[in-house]
């Protein structure tokens, strides 16, 4: 079927070096198997209704065979799904996937679902709680719900936003006026309580899971005592071999939330050398310090099975 052409789309206006260094990654690998892979901005693209939109959209996305959503723009992402699906172009991951990804409230809800509705494997999930919704301009002008969390929960617990990365939005209160704090802070804004595993304070474990297979996992731990695990707060990195059962967690929770790949977190339960907690889901999780400790290119991994997946559907 001769070379196969694709789109990665891009927030127009994340280009840090950090982000800029996974889409060259990705161009890469798209080379290495003698692919394409064009960048497209969603500040280019635009979502529109009504305005001719719709054709310069299907003009850009032009030969394309598959188009990889790069970007947590959802309301374009629907658009341009939409449109891809009468095209006959694949889109990975699917839009609905990085939204429940992107909103650690709704990451757990649809987890929750999927253990409702299946008897063979549970994922073992953090016990969690979403805060009730306050409006922006009033914030919560009570916190008596607070009692109903800390005695469901216990201190101390977590408060993390759901839209958050890189573990920069996660709080750890340790008394009721902290969390009080915390949350009168936050006002409005989306957040969840989890309970805190002290177990795994300050490591955890990454698995990165593409076409239904589990292709790289690293150990991470904390060097400077703090609480989280991740590397760009300093924590520490080695490679790891998941077991069975953590193999399991990681690709049944991309099952559940209909991934084609992402990044799943784990946390430990006891002082041994196993996790067996989820803690979260990435869909468009970074793959640079995975590779740096494995030496493993979650990239190719990506493009490999989306390029298996044309050839499939042709």
């Amino acid at each position: 079927m001769g070379s196969i052409k694709g789109h990665i789309l891009i927030n127009s206006f994340l280009k840090t070096e950090k982000f800029m260094e996974h889409y060259r990654y990705l161009e890469s690998s798209a080379r290495k198997y003698g692919s394409s892979l064009s960048v497209i901005e969603n500040a280019d693209i635009l979502c529109s209704y009504g305005t001719g939109g719709e054709e310069r959209i299907s003009s850009m996305l032009g030969g394309s065979s598959f188009l990889l959503y790069w970007d947590k723009d959802i309301r374009l992402g629907r658009q341009l799904e939409k449109i891809c699906h009468r095209k006959g172009i694949i889109v990975c991951n699917p839009v609905d996937s990085i939204a429940a990804c992107d909103d650690k409230s709704l990451t757990y809800q649809k987890l929750w679902e999927w253990n409702n509705n299946t008897e063979e494997f549970k994922i073992p999930l953090i016990p969690t709680i979403t805060a009730p919704m306050a409006y922006a301009n009033t914030g919560y002008t009570n916190t008596r719900f607070l009692d109903k969390v800390i005695e469901e929960l216990s201190l101390p617990l977590i408060v993390k936003e759901c839209y958050g990365s890189f573990g920069m939005q996660v709080y750890l209160a340790k008394t009721r006026k902290q969390l009080e704090d915390i949350v009168l802070k936050l006002g409005g804004t989306p957040h969840i309580y989890q309970k805190f595993i002290k177990e795994s304070s300050g490591r955890d474990v990454r698995i990165e899971v593409a076409g239904g297979e589990v292709v790289a996992a690293m150990y991470r731990h904390s060097a400077n005592g703090d609480f989280r695990a991740n590397i760009t707060i300093g924590a520490e990195m080695e490679p790891y071999s998941p077991s069975e059962e953590e193999c399991r967690i990681a690709l049944c929770a991309a099952e559940a939330l209909g991934l084609d790949f992402g990044g799943v977190d784990l946390l430990f339960t006891d002082s041994g050398s196993r996790a067996g907690l989820l803690c979260e889901v990435n869909s468009n999780a970074h793959f640079k310090n995975i590779y740096d400790c494995t030496g493993i290119n979650v990239a190719d991994k990506i493009i490999s099975y989306i390029l298996a997946s044309v050839k499939a559907r042709h």
